[in-house]
């Protein structure tokens, strides 16, 4: 399923969200993002050595390696809490990392227009940065939400892990208005610790703070989402949200089997053509179960979802190219019903509109069939 739903309807009609990891034994985190947690324990006084010695990690002085287990990485968050004799250290952790330590995307969050983007950036994005968890955005009668799932929160760490990337999230968006961005609350799955006041959650994260809730999630004013970021270069957008598809999926083809994945693809794009787009109609011309092709992906973490994205975005940016097909028609060839949801989808993809992508890279004396 998709990570981003609009106009969500009641929460009890919707499947439960079930993030696409690799098994914990194969989960990773880029040495990048991990060095925002040992950057922050460095701040606050923790001895190094020890540090890295009692997570498995080694010298955390030095570089770290370009990835790191995710076993490792919630032991260094636990260790550094307990060295640190700090209960809140995720959650003080958080406020030290930077949007940079987004290995691999940073740059393209650099270069969104609103939040909206920042989030759908994010969402199709964060697995080049690391295995913890996925994002969800949702967005229904005004009020929108970030919700954040992983499976490793009930294993020594993962506490310290929800509150960093809660605490990170917060200090990245506000960094990106240039103001504090007001919400309504922030919701995390597991208990207050004990002798520690709620109060000292919601001085930190500036928003009124629940536990023992069903998500872990930060909700606020649907308005907030289309609201622009000033320092926004969105021109750049194209670039580097390119270099990093590429990134990404360059990792997804260093993760095993990937004949297996473009095989897929290519299902997916014949059933584009004939109309029908749904994971039972291509699981049935690769000759396998829907669930067998499921499992296939999870395996190499990659969604239908994700996938049917990637090859309708190939393929618009082909159909463009081609100015005897009109925006209607492209529309129609991925399989979208509603011109509306094409050019949104567009829009996520490359940062601007079918129209001006296309009239940016045709020559002049070339009429298109743009009217639809």
């Amino acid at each position: 399923m998709s990570n981003v739903v609009s106009q969500a309807g009641p929460m009890t009609a919707r499947r439960a969200f079930r993030p696409d990891l690799p098994p914990l034994g194969r989960a990773r985190v880029s040495g990048v993002y991990a060095a925002g947690a040992v950057r922050a324990a460095c701040a606050m006084g923790a001895n190094l050595a020890e540090l890295g010695k009692s997570c498995g990690l080694g010298d955390l002085a030095g570089k770290l390696p370009e990835s790191i287990p995710v076993a490792n990485y919630l032991a260094l968050l636990q260790s550094a809490a307990e060295q640190l004799a700090d209960p809140l250290f995720g959650l003080r952790a958080g406020q030290y990392m930077r949007i940079t330590d987004a290995a691999g995307y940073s740059f393209v969050l650099l270069t969104c227009e609103n939040f909206r983007a920042v989030a759908e950036q994010t969402i199709r994005f964060e697995g080049l940065s690391h295995d913890l968890g996925r994002t969800e955005m949702l967005d229904s009668d005004g009020v929108a939400s970030i919700r954040w799932h992983s499976p490793w929160l009930d294993l020594p760490g993962g506490r310290h892990l929800a509150e960093s990337v809660v605490a990170d999230i917060r200090s990245s968006c506000d960094w990106q208005a240039g103001f504090t961005v007001p919400l309504a609350g922030i919701s995390f799955t597991h208990a207050c610790p004990a002798g520690v006041a709620p109060e000292e959650y919601e001085r930190v994260l500036s928003a009124p703070v629940r536990f023992e809730t069903e998500f872990n999630e930060g909700r606020f004013a649907s308005a907030l989402l289309d609201a622009p970021l000033p320092n926004a270069d969105v021109s750049l957008f194209p670039i580097v949200a390119e270099v990093a598809s590429r990134r990404l999926a360059a990792l997804r083809m260093a993760s095993g089997a990937p004949m297996a994945i473009e095989q897929i693809r290519r299902h997916i794009g014949v059933q584009i053509a004939k109309g029908r787009i749904a994971l039972p109609d291509v699981a049935a011309a690769a000759g396998l179960p829907p669930r067998t092709l499921q499992r296939r992906l999870a395996t190499k973490n990659v969604s239908f979802s994700e996938l049917l994205d990637d090859v309708r975005r190939d393929l618009a940016r082909q159909y463009l190219l081609d100015p005897s097909i009109s925006l209607t028609e492209v529309g129609f060839l991925l399989g979208y019903s509603e011109q509306s949801t094409f050019n949104h989808a567009f829009r996520k993809w490359f940062g601007v509109s079918p129209t001006v992508w296309r009239r940016s890279r045709l020559p002049t004396d070339k009429p298109c069939r743009d009217r639809t």
